[in-house]
């Protein structure tokens, strides 16, 4: 009989979050802690303890992680609002980089297996796709917070693990939270039109993708950095336009425009997109690509 493996998940009532305690929930071979700031906004709350926890708070954060001592703790929470973290640097900062200070901190003390989810932002869009040994060269703020928090994991834990993604999507428990698919879906259907980047390329990665990701990560006790995200690079403006296909929809409402025309405070990489052959052969890492991944949500969504 396996040893019953201790896992505390931050972030569980965001995207990511509900995706891997639905993927745990049903394991033996888990005891499994769900923590978010507020209440456990997943709709089934069997086979999983549930506790509210702020990591930007330092005791709470050393309370909580004392009170379980968990063997693994994923890291899925963070500000994720580009711009936004471009105008409120200090909350960004806040729980970007203090509060992974406080994690590792803890997690060091419990002996846990620290793993992170970090981004493709960190790199400069010059030259993608990524493999892990690519040097970063943030662009933005958001993007400097989660490159410092990367290095204050290396820097002080032994036993970690820093997993990039790009564009998460999915449909959370409420549909609580929109995503590329549903709203160029739902502005099209409206009639509306959407102006949408012709240059930006990435590689959107479905949220149960990246949840078996980090469950691999979790039970093979993986080290290092990984790239883990969907197996193709579009621009933006494709992903869309195979949305717009999909669902038959009228593409005259999708109007290119250039990234420089929208003004944004945080300036975006233009081409990311990431090289996935190490979580391939470590992870058997497997992801969709963009039309598997639309019919998987269209599936969800009927059921």
């Amino acid at each position: 009989m396996s040893k019953v493996k201790k896992i505390l998940i931050t972030g569980s009532n965001g995207l990511l979050g509900q995706k891997i305690v639905y993927n745990l929930k049903q394991r033996k071979d888990v005891d499994l802690y769900a923590t978010a700031i507020g209440e456990n906004r997943l709709i089934d709350k069997s086979g999983y303890s549930f506790l509210s926890l702020d990591i930007t708070d330092r005791n709470n954060v050393n309370k909580v992680i004392e009170n379980v001592g968990p063997d693994v703790i994923i890291n899925t929470a963070a500000m994720t609002n580009v711009d936004a973290c471009e105008i409120n640097k200090e909350a960004c900062w806040k729980i970007n980089v203090d509060a992974v200070n406080y994690l590792v901190e803890a997690s060091i003390k419990s002996n846990s297996h620290f793993i992170h989810l970090s981004t493709d932002f960190v790199f400069d869009g010059e030259s993608g796709p990524y493999s892990e040994k690519d040097s970063p060269n943030p662009l933005h703020y958001y993007a400097e917070s989660k490159l410092a928090a990367e290095k204050i994991i290396q820097k002080k834990s032994k036993n970690w693990a820093i997993l990039r993604t790009i564009i998460i999507y999915g449909i959370t428990d409420n549909m609580s939270r929109s995503n590329l698919v549903l709203w160029s879906k739902g502005e099209i259907e409206k009639g509306n039109t959407i102006h949408v980047v012709n240059d930006q390329y990435r590689s959107p990665t479905l949220a149960e993708d990246l949840a078996e990701g980090c469950v691999a990560v979790a039970d093979k006790n993986a080290q290092g950095i990984y790239h883990l995200s969907g197996p193709e690079t579009n621009s933006i403006l494709e992903l869309v336009y195979k949305v717009a296909d999909y669902y038959n929809l009228d593409k005259s409402k999708i109007i290119p425009v250039t990234s420089a025309s929208l003004n944004q405070p945080a300036k975006r990489p233009l081409k990311t997109g990431f090289i996935i052959e190490k979580a391939k052969k470590d992870l058997n890492f497997n992801p969709r690509n963009f039309d598997e991944g639309i019919k998987f949500l269209e599936q969800q969504m009927n059921n």
